[in-house]
């Protein structure tokens, strides 16, 4: 009996294309694509032609126009454009920005591992503070900041029958701190000559203490000997920005605010008003009740081994967490915490709350006063675009510096 050995080519079982789920995918991604495009073209003529209905222009020639009102607390010029306009709400935005994210990364730092803490008042008192701050608008911190701290609060007045509050700096005639309802001022410095190349030579300094760290690493690696990288490279920058400073004949000088003769203006140092410092608290202390969250999670996701490897070293509570749980729980938190970092740039919009002049505020007036809301609008959302991709690009450098090489 003999067997029959089949030569046939076996059948393919590729589906056709229209069932094959990888074109049906090309296809549905291309449908989008072109339905968002004609969606989007159909607003657009449609906004267009309603605007050309009423006489308004669609173009951007009204940023040379003169925005026709003062910025309070500023020396802008009225008749400015509107292009400087935005560019002073810019820099307002970035001001409460930055100092508000630096304000709610230490403290809910602080809050987060205090939440952990093994004293019962410790824990509960971060526990109060978030479970209170988290659960409440962030639109009502900066009210009551606004209002029950400074508006009502027991702050002094500000004019000439009622003289700010003033704390001088101990055994001197200068002012520490000048406070009222609606202004405060703090020392700053001065500029004089040379005071660019000063700068420039700080930039210089900065770039080799960043070389003396690295150089201070890579010795702790190879020989395992300490390698106070902070010492080191704090010291190689203060001694030559402190030589710099004496070579180009001190051109920052400290400068300590006073109040005016008039009595109502703060004059030097560094003055600012109520409605920043509500606004920057207000979000700092709102957005710091998430990140200990944040920071709480990541450290109770670090593996229970590493305490107990850190206890077995003798290290202490602060050490381990400088050197052992808070370097591994940063690579867990920093992703989440950029999100809080982001909510809390584009809170500032909230501050027509307490009259803060921030680009929203001052595109609103802008509007008001007859500039085209259309293109005022895009505008805006352009710029709060570019606060979250900067934001972004920088905390995703850190993320991408902090994780692990894989190999």
């Amino acid at each position: 009996m003999t067997n029959t050995i089949s030569t046939s080519e076996p059948t393919s079982t590729r589906p056709p294309f229209w069932r094959n789920v990888r074109v049906l995918r090309v296809v549905a991604q291309i449908a989008a694509v072109v339905v968002v495009v004609i969606a989007i073209r159909w607003l657009f003529n449609n906004l267009t032609r309603n605007l050309d209905a009423v006489g308004i222009d669609t173009d951007f020639d009204f940023l040379d126009s003169p925005a026709r009102f003062q910025i309070r607390d500023s020396s802008f010029d009225p008749n400015s454009s509107i292009r400087v306009l935005l560019l002073n709400g810019i820099k307002n935005t970035a001001a409460v920005a930055s100092v508000g994210i630096a304000l709610a990364i230490v403290l809910g730092t602080v809050i987060g591992v205090a939440r952990l803490s093994n004293n019962w008042i410790v824990r509960k008192l971060a526990t109060f503070y978030v479970e209170t701050l988290r659960n409440i608008p962030p639109v009502v911190v900066i009210i009551f900041f606004g209002f029950a701290v400074f508006t009502f609060g027991r702050f002094p007045l500000f004019n000439p029958a009622n003289p700010p509050g003033q704390i001088k700096v101990p055994g001197t005639d200068s002012n520490f701190l000048i406070y009222s309802k609606t202004r405060l001022g703090l020392p700053s410095v001065a500029t004089g000559d040379n005071s660019g190349a000063f700068w420039f030579m700080l930039l210089i300094a900065f770039v080799i203490a960043a070389f003396v760290w690295r150089w201070r690493t890579k010795v702790n690696v190879r020989t395992g000997e300490p390698h106070h990288r902070v010492l080191y490279s704090l010291g190689t920058f203060f001694i030559l920005g402190g030589a710099a400073w004496l070579l180009l004949g001190q051109p920052l000088t400290p400068s300590f605010p006073s109040v005016s003769e008039s009595g109502r203006l703060i004059e030097g140092g560094l003055s600012t008003n109520d409605g920043y410092v509500s606004l920057t608290l207000a979000l700092a202390l709102y957005t710091a009740s998430h990140v200990a969250e944040i920071v709480r999670g990541s450290i109770l996701a670090v593996p229970k081994g590493q305490n107990e490897a850190a206890n077995a070293l003798a290290l202490s509570g602060f050490q381990r967490y400088r050197f052992v749980v808070l370097p591994q729980a940063a690579r867990i938190a920093i992703p989440p915490i950029i999100n809080q970092f982001l909510n809390l740039t584009k809170n500032t919009s909230l501050a027509v709350a307490v009259a803060y002049p921030d680009v929203t505020s001052l595109t609103r007036t802008a509007i008001g006063n007859d500039q085209p809301s259309p293109q005022m609008i895009l505008i805006l959302m352009g710029i709060y675009l570019s606060f979250s991709l900067f934001i972004s690009l920088v905390l995703n450098i850190v993320n991408r510096r902090l994780q692990l090489a894989g190999r």
